[in-house]
C-alpha cells in the first residue's frame, strides 16, 4: 500500500465529535456481536444465533452469525478507540443494512414491533463515522501525524 493511501484512510477532521459517536455506538456494536459471539448479555452464541440466522435464510447460519457478530464486536472496539475508524465503520454500516433488510424491514419502523429504527439508527452513525473519521481523539489521529511527519 502507498503512503498516500494510508493517509486516506487515518486523516480525519480535527474536531472531537467523531468521540461522540464512537465511544456510544461502539460500546452497543461490540456488546450485540458479544451475544453473538460468546453468548454474553444474554445471546445465544454462535451456535444459537448461527441456527436462527438459517431459519430467517441466512445461509450457512454458523458463518453468518460469525461474520456478523465478529463485524459487531471487532468492529465495535475499533470504534471505541478510534482504529480504523472508516474502514469499522464501513463494515458496521454494512451489517446494519443486512440486518435492516433480512430482519427489521417486514416489521416496519418502530423497534416496539422489531422494526428497523435502531438499526437505521446505527446505519446513519456508522455511515457518518465513515465519512468523516476518528477525529482529533483517535488511534488513527496519532497514525495520521505520524505518517504527515
Amino acid at each position: 500500500m502507498n503512503k498516500q493511501f494510508l493517509k486516506n484512510i487515518f486523516t480525519s477532521n480535527s474536531s472531537i465529535s467523531s468521540l461522540v459517536l464512537r465511544v456510544p455506538v461502539g460500546i452497543i456494536l461490540t456488546a450485540h456481536g458479544a451475544q453473538k459471539l460468546f453468548a454474553w448479555f444474554g445471546g445465544y452464541g454462535l451456535e444459537g444465533t448461527g441456527q436462527w440466522m438459517e431459519s430467517i435464510g441466512l445461509a450457512p447460519g454458523f458463518l453468518m452469525a460469525l461474520l456478523a457478530g465478529s463485524a459487531e464486536f471487532f468492529g465495535g472496539l475499533a470504534l471505541i478507540i478510534g482504529f480504523l475508524t472508516r474502514p469499522a465503520a464501513l463494515v458496521s454500516a454494512f451489517t446494519m443494512v443486512i440486518a435492516i433488510f433480512s430482519v427489521h424491514a417486514a416489521n416496519g419502523l418502530f423497534m416496539t414491533n422489531n422494526g428497523y429504527e435502531f438499526a437505521l439508527t446505527l446505519l446513519a452513525a456508522t455511515g457518518a463515522l465513515a465519512i468523516q473519521g476518528g477525529g482529533k481523539l483517535s488511534i488513527d489521529s496519532l497514525i495520521s501525524h505520524k505518517l504527515n511527519k
